[in-house]
């Protein structure tokens, strides 16, 4: 089935795999689906990224690039993840601030560097940082619904780090581009479409089972070695420029509260 056309798929409770393996952890669900591990973020809220969510998901990359040819990641119904903790990025600590905010780098840098393709489950709203994360992945399948996708930093009194502007700029189309990221225009799935921070759009009991067959085609489709091999030259340059920049970035970066 190509990428680009999405078909009416079994609900979860009726597709699960004979051979599937579950861990859980208390924010990370993760399983193994064939080639493909499925990380499920679930804090039980607004899937904010935290210092232990962000610590998590990590770990759960690491399990995916070790024994599986593509990762799912998905959220919760209804939140995919509203972005970093805001206890801690309006907080008194702008230490902290600072090492949350190169944490959460360092991972979308890795979602855009990763050696195997990388499919998510946007399960609802996607916000600020959830945003940038999107704009890193392979293949994106949204949720058809009332939820926002988008980059809302400069509407919420925090400027768009470089690092996070130069991988949306890589990927959401120009039409859409300084709308998003200057005017902290958010989206709804559909436009996300047209904006390109999403591929397509299905039903919410749809996501993960549409995310698994899209990272299950992929993981039949390319090679290992030479997918590493044209991931860097397709990203190479700009991941070395962002991570070159990003103590800079992180220096200026302020809350105005």
């Amino acid at each position: 089935m190509p990428l680009l056309h999405s078909a009416r798929l079994p609900t979860k409770a009726s597709t699960a795999s004979a051979d599937s393996v579950s861990v859980m952890t208390d924010l990370v669900t993760t399983r193994t689906e064939g080639d493909v591990v499925v990380v499920a973020m679930d804090d039980g809220k607004a899937n904010a990224l935290s210092f232990d969510m962000l610590d998590r998901l990590n770990r759960a990359l690491d399990t995916a690039e070790e024994s599986a040819r593509a990762v799912v990641i998905v959220g919760r119904e209804g939140r995919f993840t509203a972005g970093f903790d805001l206890s801690v990025m309006t907080g008194d600590d702008p230490e902290a601030t600072r090492t949350m905010l190169r944490t959460g780098a360092e991972l979308a840098l890795r979602i855009f560097m990763s050696p195997i393709p990388v499919v998510l489950g946007i399960t609802g709203h996607a916000l600020a940082q959830g945003g940038i994360i999107a704009a890193c992945a392979d293949y994106r399948v949204g949720a058809n619904g009332a939820y926002k996708i988008g980059l809302p930093e400069v509407a919420i009194g925090m400027p768009m780090p470089t690092f996070g502007a130069e991988l949306c700029r890589d990927r959401l189309s120009k039409k859409w581009f300084t709308r998003c990221v200057q005017h902290a225009e958010l989206l709804t799935p559909t436009l996300a479409v047209e904006a390109n921070l999403l591929d397509e759009v299905v039903d919410m009991d749809q996501v993960e089972r549409r995310s698994v067959e899209v990272a299950t085609q992929l993981a039949e489709t390319v090679h290992p070695g030479p997918f590493r091999i044209t991931r860097q030259n397709l990203r190479g340059t700009l991941n070395e420029t962002v991570r070159t920049g990003l103590v800079a970035d992180l220096a200026v970066f302020d809350v105005t509260r």
